[in-house]
C-alpha cells in the first residue's frame, strides 16, 4: 500500500486501462496540454499522445456526442466534464443517446462510455457551479451512477466503470482531489452496486456517499464520545443502490439517518427512506430522517453555505431525533 491523492488514483485507473485496452481514450476541456483542470490527467498526453488524450473546445454537447458515437462504434471513451454543472449542456446526448441506444437498437449496440468530473459544491462558487445531479442521472434507466468517497474506491470503481459495457456517470468532487488514502500497487476492481460498511455499530445506521461521507464519519466520531455506536455505510453507487446492505444494517440498529448533499425533493435519500420503510418497517423504532442541503440555490457567502449544506451538527441533531433524545 502507498498513500496517494484522489486525483492520482483516478489518473492511475485511466492510465492502466488505456495501457490495457487501445480502444480507451480521454477527451474533454484542458485534459491534454494543461494536464487537466484539476491535474487529474497530468502526464497522460506525454504517454498516450494527442490521438488518445484530446483537448476540446468549450462545447459539451459536441464532444459528448462524439464520445457517444465513438462508443457505439467500438471505442471506450472517458469524457471529462470540468464540472457536472456543465453536463446540462450535453444532457441530451447522455439521456437520449447514451442511456437509450441499447434498448432502442434491440441490443444491437452498446455504449461503453464513462462521463466523469466533479459534482456538488466546491466552496464559494455560487449557484451555477455548486449543484448535485446524482439523483437526476440516477433517475434514468440505462445509466449507472457511481460516486466514490476516497482514493481506494475511486481507482477500483473507475477501472470497473471503464470496462463496463453500459454508460456510466462517475461523479467526483473538487474538494476531494487532494485527499490522500491508501491504494494498493497491484491491480484491483470494485464491483458497481456494492456498498461498503465503513464503520460497524449497533445504535443507528448513517448512510451517505461521496464527499459527504466525511460528515457522516465525523458525526459517528462525535456520537462515539457519548457512547452511541453508529454504523456508517458508504453507498459508492446510487444506481444501482445496494439496498440489502442498508436494510440489513437497519434491521440491526433499528434507526436510520441518510446524509446527502443534494436538494431534498426526489433525492437519493428519498428513495432510501421509501425502501427502508417498505422492507424494514417492522424493525424501525423511529422514522427515517434525511439530512439534505436546504431547498435553495447555493449562495456565495461562506456563512450561508455553511448554513445550507449538510453538517455534523445537523447530522447529530437527526440522530438525537431518531433516538428520541432532546
Amino acid at each position: 500500500m502507498r498513500e496517494i491523492q484522489f486525483r492520482e488514483a483516478l489518473r492511475e485507473a485511466m492510465s492502466e486501462e488505456m495501457r490495457r485496452d487501445a480502444s480507451v481514450y480521454l477527451m474533454g476541456e484542458e485534459v491534454a496540454e494543461y494536464n487537466g483542470a484539476y491535474k487529474v490527467s497530468q502526464g497522460m498526453l506525454d504517454e498516450f499522445g494527442a490521438e488518445r488524450v484530446l483537448d476540446t473546445p468549450i462545447a459539451e454537447l459536441g464532444f459528448a456526442g462524439i464520445g457517444v458515437g465513438s462508443a457505439i462504434n467500438g471505442l471506450r471513451p472517458i469524457i471529462e466534464f470540468m464540472t457536472f454543472n456543465f453536463s446540462l449542456v450535453a444532457i441530451d446526448q447522455v439521456i437520449n443517446s447514451a442511456a437509450k441506444i441499447m434498448s432502442m437498437s434491440g441490443g444491437q449496440y452498446t455504449c461503453p462510455i464513462v462521463f466523469r468530473g466533479p459534482t456538488g459544491n466546491a466552496g464559494m462558487l455560487s449557484s451555477q457551479h455548486s449543484q448535485n445531479f446524482e439523483n437526476w442521472f440516477a433517475n434514468t434507466p440505462g445509466l449507472k451512477v457511481v460516486v466514490p468517497s476516497n482514493p481506494y474506491d475511486a481507482k477500483g470503481l473507475l477501472k470497473t466503470c471503464i470496462r463496463d459495457n453500459d454508460p456510466v456517470i462517475f461523479m467526483e468532487s473538487e474538494l476531494m482531489y487532494g485527499d490522500k488514502g491508501q491504494v494498493p500497487e497491484e491491480e484491483y476492481l470494485i464491483p458497481i452496486g456494492q456498498a461498503n460498511v465503513v464503520r460497524e455499530g449497533n445504535d443507528v445506521t448513517i448512510v451517505s456517499f461521496g464527499k459527504i461521507m466525511k460528515v457522516a464519519l465525523a458525526a459517528a466520531d462525535e456520537l462515539a464520545k457519548n457512547g452511541i455506536s453508529a454504523e456508517v455505510i458508504d453507498l459508492r453507487s446510487v444506481r444501482p443502490i445496494d439496498y440489502p446492505t442498508v436494510i440489513n444494517s437497519v434491521k440491526k440498529t433499528n434507526r436510520c439517518v441518510v446524509v446527502e448533499e443534494a436538494w431534498p425533493l426526489a433525492a437519493i435519500s428519498s428513495e432510501l427512506a421509501y425502501n427502508i420503510q417498505r422492507n424494514a418497517f417492522d424493525y424501525l423504532d423511529a422514522p427515517v430522517i434525511r439530512v439534505n442541503s436546504m431547498d435553495l440555490p447555493l449562495p456565495y457567502a461562506p456563512t450561508l453555505i455553511e448554513a445550507i449544506l449538510p453538517s455534523v451538527k445537523r447530522t447529530l441533531e437527526a440522530v438525537d431525533a431518531v433516538m428520541y433524545k432532546k
